[in-house]
């Protein structure tokens, strides 16, 4: 079994308002899960972190109720993307405690994880959802 993480996290002003979305679909594009979170004020970069760490988390919490074959994570920010693939540094100091959270998470994951950058019309789950956090605002 396969598992795709789609996350998305959003700032209204950089920064401003913040908040995340992931859903989580098996290989036939059956949802299994959705979240989503208001975050306060937040850099975009820093609420596309938080979404992919809360969506590894909830990964980490399940590994063994849906124990997948492989995982695949989209997000449609190359930059972070990229940071986790290793091909970028992480160069701004307020990113890389993110940076390292999510380098912890993935260290406790047994199975191959990628990371995939995609289209904004690719993620549309995720960013309704990480919309849907910034306009409850709570």
């Amino acid at each position: 079994m396969e598992l795709h993480l789609y996350t998305d996290g959003g700032a209204r002003g950089n920064p401003g308002i913040a908040g995340y979305g992931f859903a989580i679909f098996d290989q036939d594009k059956k949802l299994l899960h959705k979240d989503s979170q208001f975050l306060g004020i937040k850099t975009n970069n820093e609420a596309e972190y938080l979404g992919i760490i809360a969506a590894l988390t909830w990964l980490s919490q399940n590994l063994n109720t849906y124990q997948p074959d492989s995982v695949h994570l989209f997000s449609d920010s190359q930059l972070i993307i990229r940071q986790l693939q290793g091909l970028y540094k992480v160069k701004s100091p307020n990113l890389k405690p993110f940076f390292a959270t999510a380098q912890n998470l993935i260290s406790q994951i047994t199975v191959p994880l990628t990371f995939n950058d995609i289209r904004r019309e690719y993620n549309k789950l995720a960013d309704s959802l990480a919309n849907e956090a910034m306009d409850r605002q709570k």
